[in-house]
C-alpha cells in the first residue's frame, strides 16, 4: 500500500519513511505544503500522513483543498499540537484521525491499518479468501493452515489485491498502490512479483486464487 507523508522535520520524516518501508509500504515524502498538495493531487495513495505546521502552505489548507476537490484519501494528522481546539479544527476540515507528537511507531502503524481497512469497508483484521488467511495486523499469511513467508513487496501486492478481492485490479492500480513515484512503469518488476506471489500462494493447491484477466489485470477470488 502507498503512503504520502507530508512532514517538514526531515529527520522525523526519514525515520517514519524507513519504518513504513520496512513494513512493506511505499512512501512518497514532501517537506513543504506546496509540494505536499501537488503530490496528493497527482499521485494516488492509500493514506496521507499530514503535519499541520508546514512551510509555504499549512496542513489544514492542504486538507481543505483535498476535500473541496473530491480527494477522499484517508488523512491522518500528525502534529506537535495537542489542544482540543486543534483536534476539532483538523477533524472538521476532513481529517480521519489525529496523532500527536511524540508518538509510538506501533500506534502509527495501527492507525494506518485501521484507516486502510475503513477505506476498504473491511471490519476484521483477518481477510479470508477460501482457505487463504491474511492477518493485516501482524502480516501473517496462511493457506490451508500452513504459514507462507512473503517479502515486503509480495505482501504489499497481496494485501492490495485482498482489499479488492473479487474485483479486477489493473497493472496501473498495482503500480500506483505498491510502488512510489520513482518506479519505472516500463520495467517487468510487477510481472516478476506477480509470478513470485503465485508460486507462494497457489503452487501445490488445486484451487487457484490469483487469476489473470487478459487485457484487464488480475483478480484475487475463490471461485473460478
Amino acid at each position: 500500500m502507498r503512503i504520502t507523508l507530508i512532514e517538514d522535520e526531515k529527520q522525523l520524516a526519514n525515520i517514519v519513511k524507513k519504518g513504513l518501508e520496512e513494513e512493506g509500504y511505499s512512501v512518497d515524502v514532501a517537506h513543504d505544503g506546496e509540494e505536499g498538495l501537488y503530490m496528493v493531487e497527482n499521485y494516488p495513495s492509500d493514506v496521507v500522513i499530514l503535519d499541520i505546521m508546514l512551510p509555504l502552505l499549512d496542513g489544514i489548507s492542504i486538507l481543505s483543498s483535498m476535500r473541496k476537490k473530491g480527494i477522499k484519501t484517508p488523512v491522518l494528522l500528525l502534529t506537535a499540537r495537542d489542544t482540543i481546539t486543534d483536534k476539532i479544527k483538523g477533524l472538521d476540515s476532513g481529517a480521519d484521525d489525529y496523532l500527536t507528537k511524540p508518538f509510538e511507531f506501533g500506534e502509527l502503524l495501527a492507525r494506518i491499518r485501521a484507516l486502510i481497512r475503513r477505506k476498504a469497508d473491511i471490519k476484521d483484521t483477518v481477510i479470508r479468501i477460501g482457505d487463504l488467511e491474511i492477518n493485516t495486523a501482524n502480516r501473517e499469511i496462511k493457506r490451508g493452515g500452513k504459514t507462507i513467508q512473503l517479502s515486503a513487496k509480495e505482501y504489499a501486492m497481496l494485501q492490495y489485491m485482498a482489499y479488492n478481492k473479487d474485483k479486477i485490479v489493473s497493472r496501473t492500480d498495482l503500480i500506483e498502490h505498491i510502488y512510489d513515484e520513482n518506479f519505472d512503469a516500463n520495467s517487468n518488476a510487477l510481472d516478476v512479483y506477480v509470478n513470485f506471489l503465485r508460486n507462494k500462494i497457489d503452487k501445490g493447491f488445486k484451487k487457484k486464487l490469483i487469476h489473470t484477466v487478459r487485457g484487464a489485470g488480475y483478480i484475487l477470488k475463490e471461485k473460478e
